[in-house]
């Protein structure tokens, strides 16, 4: 076979001798896929890249200069899939130009703890949220003709003991909250690649999970791409490629390639596998031949998008006697040494070769006549003295309004570790205490890639302003956003507790003996905060504008298998801004416990003073559905739903009942069900019932299953133990007649060839 020969991706790898299509199963070097020239297979390059370009020199000198755009969990904020798509091309397009063809982004995990070490690089506590803009952030690479490998597939929710710790988490769970935002971007973005993350699942390494690589993701989900390990996490390479994983990186030299050889040649491993996942190589690498030409780089547009972005970003939590924004003439006074370089990113692999942000001082002083400065603490971000602080408490009192900048400082936040607080260091405590009661006003602006305890000085201060990590344009896009020139438009991606043990995961994160229980179930985020009923410092979806927004005329109506959820959004304030119109459904009572209200939907919309728009917002199935655990499928509970038109998950401002029907019910039901599931089946209930009165006319029998105290006391037992008793007429034989029947009149059963009987 000849460089050059039209074959498939499938024939090509069928036709290699079985040594080269082992070699294309793991990298040629640390970034790079192995390369055949003489079969016409091209090595395909990757990179990191999930807020900027993170290409390594050639030497490993340094990285590539790059723009540094916000954080994902900063662009999560923005609530903005159309912002993040354009993002995501200026990092592509700078990937291709400097060689790149896949980008290892977006990272999509949920945050599960406030205490998660990768937390920035993540995008948000809610599935559907994380959905939209990792959909989002996928097509805007993908259509600069870069890959996007979506990661880390799954349950990577901890760096704590990364490499080996088992998630212990129920199948509901990872359905409904862990694996729902990979289903979502792989069904509708259609990624080139997909890495299977370090740790296990339930006991198995996803490496070698082949329920999780071709079960769940390729034959349920479609996924047509690579499934390419993280670097370094395959445990055994036999086992992995038998699982589904196409690709190990980076390379070993040879060492894996051989193992995989070695256990075709012994019968361990089937030689169609191998060719499989070749095969699946090969096409990445015709993808990368078939991308259209590269867009040419613009640097300072890039720069200008990068400023838009970190506006965007930008989340007002408080904003007291409209202290914001401040006008050019008022006496400023800028405190903390973030204020002269701010953190612009988190640590680790995904870390950018950026340009300086620059001073916020230096910005402020573009815009106001007074600007003063004073460090109040040590350029380490976490400690002070006694004269820096006085130094800065005179400065604040000499002030009309003094702004505090403060933040995590660089060590806080990385790959590789978790976090051990969401406290703000001592020093900058101190700071702020001493500043609040000197300063006539006070706003603090936040510079932290996840959360951070605002107590206890949060209602000592007029202002705050959560400006995430947000890249290179973060002293231009706060200056603007503190003067007015720009109104802010962000809203939470995670709620920020009062205090970290009011985390739902708090007493389980980040676990032990190699296993982290996920016993906080499905209530994770503003799932468990609103179930358990508690206060918050900020719910999730908050953030406050310029301006005041009113909701009116909801309507909700169903469109396909899913619905609309139409709005009229009226600007009440006196300045142009931007809603954030977030859907929120409530469930009917339910067999099992569910979350209060979940996110279904959100659109923006900028509006003028005085101005009004509607917004229209899909809603999809998925948003009224829950995994049940016993059928194992996907399931509405029939009734009246509260679809809600919020402001945050707490500000809700309409609310429109839309009743939906019920799933038909498919209980597997055995010889192991207890008495009141066999009770409680919509079908087999009955038939239980009814053939009772027909094997026994005394009555008992029937008479002791559906006494209310009997069944409180019998009714959680195998009803196999109670058909052993030859003193009533409950046997084995007459349940399986039941069983039998109640398939056959179930409406999703109706035409089943077969049914197995119990056991």
């Amino acid at each position: 076979m000849s460089a050059g020969t039209e074959h498939t991706a499938g024939e090509l790898a069928a036709g290699l001798p079985l040594e080269e299509a082992a070699s294309l199963l793991s990298g040629a070097d640390f970034a790079s896929t192995t390369a055949l020239p003489e079969r016409g297979i091209r090595g395909v390059t990757m990179t990191d890249g999930s807020n900027g370009l993170a290409m390594n020199l050639s030497d490993w000198s340094g990285k590539v200069p790059a723009t540094c755009f916000p954080t994902s969990s900063a662009m999560a904020a923005t609530w903005d899939p159309e912002l993040v798509e354009r993002v995501a091309g200026a990092i592509a397009d700078e990937a291709r130009a400097a060689g790149a063809d896949v980008l290892l982004s977006p990272g999509i995990n949920l945050k599960r703890s406030p205490l998660g070490g990768r937390n920035f690089e993540y995008l948000s506590e809610d599935p559907l949220l994380t959905a939209r803009m990792a959909t989002a952030f996928v097509r805007g690479v993908q259509g600069a003709g870069v890959g996007a490998c979506v990661k880390h597939f799954a349950v990577n929710n901890q760096e704590t003991d990364r490499m080996r710790v088992s998630a212990e988490v129920s199948e509901r769970a990872l359905r409904e909250l862990y694996l729902a935002a990979f289903e979502a971007v792989v069904t509708e973005a259609k990624p080139w690649l997909v890495m299977a993350s370090y740790n296990r699942v339930n006991g198995t390494y996803v490496t070698e999970d082949e329920r999780l690589l071709t079960g769940v993701l390729r034959e349920e989900w479609g996924f047509d791409g690579v499934v390419v390990s993280d670097w370094g996490a395959v445990e055994d390479r036999v086992r992995a490629v038998g699982a589904g994983l196409d690709l190990e990186m980076p390379s070993t030299s040879g060492a894996s390639d051989a193992q995989v050889v070695a256990a075709v040649r012994s019968g361990a491993l089937d030689d169609a596998v191998v060719r499989r996942s070749a095969a699946r190589v090969v096409e990445l690498a015709r993808r990368v031949e078939r991308r259209p030409a590269a867009r040419p780089v613009d640097r300072v547009a890039a720069a200008e998008l990068a400023v838009e972005a970190a506006r965007a970003a930008a989340v007002l939590l408080r904003n007291e006697r409209s202290v914001l924004p401040v006008a050019a003439t008022t006496r400023l006074a800028v405190l903390g040494s973030l204020a002269l370089e701010p953190r612009i990113q988190g640590g680790g692999s995904a870390g950018v070769n950026a340009p300086p942000a620059g001073s916020l001082v230096d910005e402020l002083r573009r815009h106001v006549g007074a600007v003063d400065h004073a460090p109040g603490y040590h350029p380490d971000a976490v400690t002070t003295t006694d004269e820096l602080l006085d130094a800065a408490v005179r400065v604040a009192a000499a002030s009309e309004v003094a702004v505090v900048v403060v933040g995590l400082p660089e060590s806080a936040e990385s790959e590789g570790y978790d976090r051990a607080t969401i406290d703000l260091p001592e020093a900058q405590l101190r700071l702020l205490s001493r500043v609040a009661l000197v300063a006539p006003s006070t706003v603090v602006v936040v510079i932290a890639g996840g959360v951070v305890s605002l107590e206890p000085w949060r209602p000592s201060v007029d202002a705050i302003l959560l400006a995430g990590l947000a890249g290179q344009g973060v002293s231009v896009a706060l200056a603007d956003l503190l003067v007015g020139a720009a109104s802010p438009s962000g809203r939470l991606a995670e709620t920020m507790p009062l205090a970290l043990g009011d985390s739902p995961s708090f007493l389980s994160f980040p676990g032990e003996g190699g296993r982290s229980i996920y016993g906080e179930g499905v209530f994770v985020g503003y799932r468990g905060h609103d179930a358990a009923g508690g206060a918050v410092a900020y719910p999730f979806g908050h953030g406050l504008a310029y301006t005041s927004f009113e909701f009116e005329d909801g309507v909700v109506e169903p469109v396909g298998d899913g619905w609309t959820a139409s709005a009229t959004v009226r600007n009440t304030g006196s300045r142009p801004g931007r809603a954030v119109v977030q859907v929120y459904v409530a469930p009917p009572d339910a067999p099992v416990r569910r979350p209060e209200r979940t996110l279904a939907g959100f659109a923006g919309i900028e509006l003028e003073p005085d101005e009004s728009g509607r917004v229209s917002i899909a809603v999809g199935r998925r948003s009224v559905q829950r995994w049940d655990e016993a059928s194992g499928r996907w399931v509405v509970d029939g009734g009246s739903h509260d679809f809600a038109f919020a402001a945050s998950s707490r500000d809700l401002r309409l609310s429109v009942p839309v009743e939906i029907a019920g799933t038909p019910a498919d209980l597997p039901l055995t010889r192991d069900s207890t008495l009141v599931e066999w009770l409680e089946h919509p079908v087999a209930g009955e038939l239980l019932l009814e053939e009772l009165r027909d094997a026994d006319r005394t009555g008992a029998t029937l008479g002791m299953l559906t006494n209310p105290t009997a069944v409180l006391m019998i009714g959680g037992m195998p009803i196999h133990r109670l058909a052993v008793d030859a003193g009533n007429a409950l046997s084995e034989e007459l349940l399986e007649r039941v069983r039998v029947r109640s398939l056959a009149g179930s409406p999703e059963r109706r035409g089943t060839a077969s049914t197995p009987a119990m056991s």
